[in-house]
């Protein structure tokens, strides 16, 4: 009698378990405690999912380091480390405000490289300021450039206020050029050089779209930059970070510098009330390698720091959700979700 309750709860328990795992998602958020400005890359060197961000939770946006996330199936992510630090020796040129980096990989004959890209505070002009750091290993270390590659002196002469902060960096599948984009209160861009650690200043381009409102596409910040079926997709931030109404528009464009052609629906990612879900904007997006399967990685406010007094704009925390395409090419808009994303399924190659 005994060994049959054994096993009868032996097999309860592995059912239940099956059930659990077959039903398991990645929850939103999925990084602990506060994170913002998020990055999401797929190594092909690793098979791993790797998500840098904005260390966040700290009063005026003030932290200092960044740190790697990495996961296999984009629902279980693991703390990595710090991989870059503001406030060592290890940035000579910057003395904090660690903000919103982007990463890319590339494949050389020296091996693999990794070029992370991050805003910091430059003393020396007293503004925000963008530099690179180079790993063989998307955990790092990584090794500064020594100075910035974007400054104040690279903003187009048609830009208008803000700061040399919010870069992105994009290959173009069409021509194996890479290209950098930044800017908040104005978009801009231009193509890397050969070194990846310079800008070829001749290519900078004003991007910024033109009109909109805070409840459509007007530009603030944080431009990313998507390639798919001939299509040079333009995403983008609007309001302010710590606004319930901080949400995503976006643009197409024919060539990696524009021009760019709002979308008739414009809006990607916006606010659900409802769901308590507020501010989610502040994207990267990643296609899984071989597929038409395309995920959305932004921030969101901590619905408990709502009020103005509490700080909404630097309690950030990090989600993913799915993000599909209509027949003709446009975006649909995303649902922001708690429950995020299921485990990836099949093998990447």
């Amino acid at each position: 009698m005994r060994t049959s309750f054994l096993l009868l709860s032996l097999l309860l328990c592995l059912s239940m378990t099956a059930k659990t795992n077959k039903n398991r998602t990645s929850g939103n958020p999925i990084l602990p405690e506060f994170h913002a400005d998020p990055e999401v890359m797929y190594s092909s060197q690793t098979g791993r999912f790797y998500i840098y961000s904005t260390t966040d939770g700290a009063p005026g946006w003030g932290g200092y380091y960044f740190t790697v996330f990495s996961s296999a199936d984009l629902t279980d992510w693991r703390h990595d480390g710090i991989m870059l630090d503001l406030g060592t020796n290890q940035v000579p040129w910057a003395t904090g405000n660690a903000w919103a980096p982007c990463i890319i990989e590339r494949k050389t004959a020296d091996g693999w490289k990794y070029y992370f890209y991050y805003s910091g505070h430059y003393p020396k002009d007293d503004r925000k300021a963008i530099g690179v750091a180079v790993a063989d290993s998307p955990t790092g270390p990584f090794i500064d450039h020594g100075e910035p590659i974007v400054t104040d002196a690279e903003r187009p002469r048609e830009a208008r206020g803000g700061q040399a902060i919010d870069v992105d960096v994009f290959q173009d599948p069409v021509s194996g050029k890479f290209y950098l984009y930044w800017g908040n209160g104005f978009m801009a861009g231009a193509e890397l050089g050969d070194d990846m650690t310079s800008l070829k200043k001749e290519t900078i381009t004003h991007l910024t779209p033109h009109g909109g409102s805070l409840q459509d596409y007007a530009y603030r910040e944080a431009p990313y930059v998507f390639y798919r079926n001939g299509l040079y997709y333009f995403l983008w931030s609007v309001d302010d970070t710590g606004s319930p109404n901080y949400h995503v528009a976006y643009g197409t464009a024919t060539s990696p510098l524009g021009p760019i052609e709002v979308a008739k629906d414009p809006i990607v990612l916006i606010q659900d009330p409802d769901a308590g879900i507020y501010g989610p904007a502040h994207n990267s997006v990643l296609q899984i390698p071989g597929r038409d399967e395309w995920y959305i990685v932004y921030h969101r406010i901590n619905a408990a720091y709502m009020q103005r007094d509490k700080g909404p704009g630097f309690h950030r925390q990090v989600c993913i959700d799915r993000m599909f395409f209509n027949p003709d090419g446009t975006i649909q808009r995303v649902k922001p979700t708690t429950t995020g994303v299921s485990p990836l399924k099949g093998r990447i190659r």
